[in-house]
Formats: C-alpha cells, structure tokens, sequence
C-alpha cells in the first residue's frame, strides 16, 4: 500500500486478522468428518445460541485457520439462508481490538454496516452486509478471551459436543 493511502486514513479498519469462515450446513456432524477427519482440524469449540436459533462448531486446523460450521436448531438467519442458498460460506469473520473506534472509522469512510453489537463484554460484532462486500456477509468481532479460553468455557457449558459426534 502507498504512503498516501496510509496517509489518506486506509485501511479503516486496523490489525485485523481472519479469525474463521463460517459454513452453513444442514448437519454439523456429518459435514465435521470433512473439515475434522479429512482436513485434520481439531474440534475447538460449541454452542447453541437459542435466542438465533443456531449452533456453532469450530475446528482449528493445526497449520493455523479456522472452520465454523453454523446449523439451525430453530427458524433463524441460519434456516433462512440455507433454504435460499443452500449449504456454504455464510461469512468471514475477522478479529480487531477497539471494535467501537473500528466501527467509527468505518462509519465515517461511508462503510454502512448492520447488526451492530458493543454491548456484550464478550464479544462484540458489527457485519458489512453482502451487498457491499461481492456477496459475503463480513464480521468484524472483538473478544475479551483466547481461543483457548473460550474453548474451555463452551466446553463446561454445552459437554454435549462428543455425545453428538462433533468432537
């Protein structure tokens, strides 16, 4: 990138770094033996956010990455989607720190963005619609807690995970 589009305030958003690539799918343990058996990613994490009606299942690859596999467990944006797309890429997240001024910045440079959270001390999330992005619902997310750490914690409160075969 030029001096002068540093100098130009680019890019608004700073220190981002690619956190996963959610997959919406009908079956997360059926579509786990891809990313899991065949790809060699480690089970990380699950929940259920029931309030959305979705669960989450995230692998790491050894090699660095992350797979988040995204399934309904009641009408939501997750059954939505798959019933207009089918199963696929249902968005990109990337991690920053300071989400609110990321968000101001990105307010002021005229990047319209929906689903604005900085409410939750946990995680923080604001989206760039895929009309604005070539078709991909982008995630710019802020979390107080590692990978590890929120493993841990997903772990105590869903122990579910092994006896529904996404482990």
């Amino acid at each position: 990138m030029s001096r002068r589009v540093r100098d130009e305030g680019l890019p608004f958003v700073r220190g981002a770094q690619l956190d996963h690539v959610a997959v919406a799918v009908r079956d997360a343990a059926v579509s786990a033996k891809l990313f899991r058996d065949v790809l060699g990613a480690e089970f990380l994490s699950f929940g259920d956010n029931e309030e959305q009606g979705f669960r989450f299942v995230q692998y790491r690859f050894p090699g660095g990455g992350k797979v988040e596999l995204v399934t309904p467990i009641a009408e939501g944006f997750v059954s939505r989607f798959l019933d207009r797309r089918g199963e696929g890429v249902h968005h990109v997240t990337f991690k920053v720190t300071d989400l609110s001024s990321q968000v101001d910045r990105l307010r002021a440079g005229g990047v319209e963005l929906i689903m604005v959270n900085l409410e939750n001390p946990h995680w923080r999330e604001a989206f760039i619609h895929p009309k604005n992005a070539h078709g991909v619902l982008v995630q710019v997310a802020e979390s107080l807690h590692s990978d590890e750490e929120a493993s841990e914690h997903f772990q105590r409160v869903f122990p579910e995970a092994a006896r529904l075969g996404l482990a």
